[in-house]
C-alpha cells in the first residue's frame, strides 16, 4: 500500500468523521431525543449505531423500543443539527492537510446533512476551512443523497472533469459505496464510525488511519 500512489484532479471529501469530528454532537442529540421521550439512561453503543445506520439507511425501530421510532428520529434530527453548531470539532491537523491536498487537486465537500449549505460552510467557517473547498454539496442539494453518486457526478461535472479523475475520501460504507457508483477512485478512512471490517467489504483503493495521511497517497 505504500508504494500506492494516486493521481487525480479533484477530491471529494466527506464532513463528519472524516474533516470534523462529530461524536459529541451524536452523544448529545441521542440524550436529547430519549430525554424528550422520558427515558434517561442510554446505552454507549447507541451513540455510534444510531448515525450508522441512517448513514446505511436501515431501521432503527429495535433500537429505541417502547418509543415511537419516527417521532425518536424526528427528535434526533433536529437535536443533531443543534449539536454540530456547538459540539463538532476539527480532527488534528486537518488544516495542515487540507491546504497540502488543495495544491494537488482541486476540493469539495460533500455531507449528508439534510441542511442548507450555508450552515456546513458557516461551520467550516469558524474552523477556518471553508477556503479550501470550491463546492460544498448538502444532501438538500440532491434528488438522492449517498450511497447515490449524484452528488459526486455533479461535483465532477462543475470541476470540469471525469469522475474517474476525482477521489471520494470518508469514514462511511455509503461514501465508498457512492464514489464507487461514481466510478471515482475512493479512499476509507478510520477516524469516523466505521470500522475497518466494514469498510473494507466495500474494497476502496485505500484505507488509511485518517485523511492526514492522505497527501502521501498522491501524485
Amino acid at each position: 500500500m505504500a508504494k500506492m500512489k494516486l493521481k487525480v484532479k479533484g477530491i471529494l471529501l466527506d464532513l463528519d468523521g472524516t474533516i470534523v469530528d462529530s461524536k459529541e454532537a451524536y452523544k448529545e442529540a441521542v440524550e436529547t431525543a430519549f430525554k424528550a421521550l422520558g427515558q434517561k439512561f442510554v446505552p454507549t453503543s447507541m451513540v455510534t449505531e444510531i448515525p450508522k445506520r441512517l448513514e446505511l439507511t436501515l431501521p432503527i425501530n429495535d433500537l429505541v423500543r417502547g418509543v415511537d421510532a419516527q417521532k425518536f428520529l424526528d427528535l434526533y434530527l433536529n437535536a443533531y443539527y443543534k449539536a454540530t453548531a456547538t459540539k463538532t470539532k476539527p480532527m488534528p491537523k486537518i488544516d495542515e492537510t487540507l491546504k497540502k491536498l488543495s495544491r494537488k487537486a482541486v476540493l469539495a465537500l460533500i455531507t449528508m446533512r439534510y441542511v442548507p449549505k450555508e450552515n456546513v460552510i458557516k461551520e467550516l467557517e469558524n474552523f477556518g476551512l471553508a477556503k479550501y473547498f470550491k463546492h460544498v454539496i448538502t444532501a438538500l442539494n440532491t434528488h438522492t443523497p449517498k450511497p447515490s453518486p449524484e452528488a459526486f457526478i455533479k461535483c465532477a461535472e462543475n470541476f470540469g472533469v471525469q469522475p474517474c479523475e476525482c477521489l471520494v475520501v470518508g469514514d462511511s460504507v455509503a461514501d465508498i459505496k457512492a464514489g464507487k457508483n461514481a466510478g471515482a477512485k475512493t479512499v476509507a478512512v478510520l477516524s469516523g464510525i466505521f470500522s475497518r471490517e466494514e469498510l473494507e467489504r466495500e474494497k476502496p483503493d485505500l484505507i488509511l488511519e485518517s485523511v492526514n495521511q492522505l497527501p502521501n497517497f498522491l501524485e
